[in-house]
C-alpha cells in the first residue's frame, strides 16, 4: 500500500479501515472500524484480559485433550472466562516478549491504535508492575497494507513504539530508539478510565502510597473519587438509579450519574442479554448500565456522558443479533 498523507492519527486509521474493507482482507468481526483488524496469518496468538476488566494478565490453561476448535476459543473473551485465572499484582511475573495489535504503523517502529490507547495502558502498567524492561522486545503482527508512513510529530510520551513489524511477507526490525513509557502517566489518565479499570485504581493506589504524583486528567466537576475510595452502589441515590426492565451494571460500585443513553431496537424474540452484552464488549461499547427490556425487543444503554454515547452509538451501526439488524439510536442526553 502507497504512504498515507494523512495528517492526523485518527484520518490514518480511517484510510486503513477503508482499504482493508474496501479489499476484503479482514476477517471477522466486521465491520473492521474502531477495531484492531484481525486477518488470517497462520500464526498463534495468546491475548490478554480484555479490555482490562478483570486484571491485567489471565494465564490460559486449556483442557486436557483440547481440540482445535477448543484451543481457538481459548484466545477469546469467551476462552478467558472460561478457561483462565487472573494473575495478581503481586506475582512475580517477566514478560520476555509483547504482542500488541495495531491498525497502522511505519517501518521506523512508530504505531497508531484503534485510539482507546489499551496497548499504551497495558505496558505502562506492566512496567509498573516490573513485568517488563527497557529490552523487552515488542512486537505487531499487521497486514502488509497496514505498514505506512507515520510522521513522528504524531507521537506523545505514553505512546508505545515497537522493535519488530511481522507481516505475511516480511519481518521488519524497525531499530525504533525512542524511549518507551516508563511507567503510567496519570495526567493521561481519566476518571472514566479509572472507573472502568479496576487493576489501574489498585496500581494508582500502590504508586500513590510509593509518593508518587497521581493526579488525573482535569476534568470539569470530575467526582472521582479518591484512591482507595469505592462508592457503593447504597451510596447512589434512588432517583439515579433507578431505571425501569430489568438492569444490568457491567461495572459493580460506580457512581452511575448517567447523562445520555442509547437505544437499542429491533432485539431478536430469541435474543438473551448475555448475547448483547457480549456484543458491546467487542465492539468496546460497554455501557455503564444496561436496561433490558426483551418483551419490547429493546434494551436502552446508559453512559457517564454524551460523548461516550455518541461513540457507542456509532460502533453498533449496523450491529447484528441473530438474523436481525439492530436499530441504534441516541436516546436521553443532558448536561451534568
Amino acid at each position: 500500500m502507497e504512504a498515507l498523507t494523512g495528517v492526523s492519527k485518527q484520518g490514518i486509521r480511517e484510510q486503513i479501515w477503508d482499504y482493508m474493507e474496501s479489499h476484503d482482507l479482514a476477517d471477522f468481526p466486521r465491520p473492521v472500524h474502531h477495531r484492531i483488524p484481525n486477518f488470517k496469518s497462520k500464526k498463534t496468538l495468546l491475548v490478554p484480559t480484555p479490555r482490562l476488566r478483570t486484571g491485567l494478565f489471565n494465564k490460559i490453561t486449556p483442557p486436557p485433550g483440547a481440540t482445535k476448535d477448543i484451543l481457538r476459543k481459548c484466545a477469546t473473551s469467551q476462552g478467558v472466562r472460561n478457561f483462565s485465572v487472573p494473575v495478581s499484582l503481586d506475582s512475580s511475573v517477566l514478560v520476555d516478549l509483547i504482542v500488541v495489535g495495531s491498525v497502522a504503523v511505519s517501518e521506523k517502529g512508530w504505531r497508531i491504535g484503534k485510539g482507546e490507547g489499551y496497548a499504551d495502558l497495558e505496558y505502562a502498567m506492566m512496567v509498573s508492575m516490573g513485568a517488563v524492561h527497557e529490552g523487552t522486545p515488542v512486537v505487531t503482527i499487521v497486514h502488509d497494507c497496514q505498514v505506512v508512513d507515520i510522521p513522528e510529530a504524531l507521537l506523545e510520551d505514553h505512546d508505545l513504539t515497537v522493535d519488530y513489524i511481522i507481516t505475511p511477507t516480511r519481518v521488519i526490525a524497525t531499530g525504533c530508539a525512542r524511549p518507551k513509557p516508563t511507567g503510567i502517566i496519570w495526567s493521561k489518565v481519566s476518571c472514566e478510565m479509572l472507573t472502568k479499570i479496576p487493576v489501574l485504581r489498585s496500581l494508582r493506589e500502590r504508586e500513590k502510597r510509593a509518593g508518587k504524583d497521581v493526579a488525573l486528567q482535569a476534568e470539569p466537576d470530575s467526582q472521582c473519587p479518591a484512591p482507595g475510595t469505592i462508592r457503593r452502589p447504597q451510596d447512589i441515590p434512588q432517583s439515579r438509579a433507578g431505571a425501569l426492565g430489568r438492569s444490568h451494571s457491567p461495572l459493580q460500585g460506580v457512581d452511575t450519574q448517567l447523562a445520555a443513553t442509547v437505544r437499542v431496537e429491533n432485539l431478536p424474540s430469541s435474543a438473551r442479554v448475555r448475547e448483547l452484552k457480549r456484543a458491546l464488549q467487542e465492539l468496546g461499547a460497554v455501557p455503564l448500565r444496561l436496561t433490558w427490556q426483551g418483551p419490547q425487543h429493546r434494551a436502552i444503554l446508559h453512559y457517564a456522558d454524551s460523548a461516550a454515547a455518541r461513540q457507542a452509538a456509532s460502533r453498533l451501526q449496523g450491529l447484528h443479533l441473530g438474523a436481525n439488524t439492530l436499530r441504534v439510536a441516541l436516546g436521553q442526553q443532558r448536561d451534568t
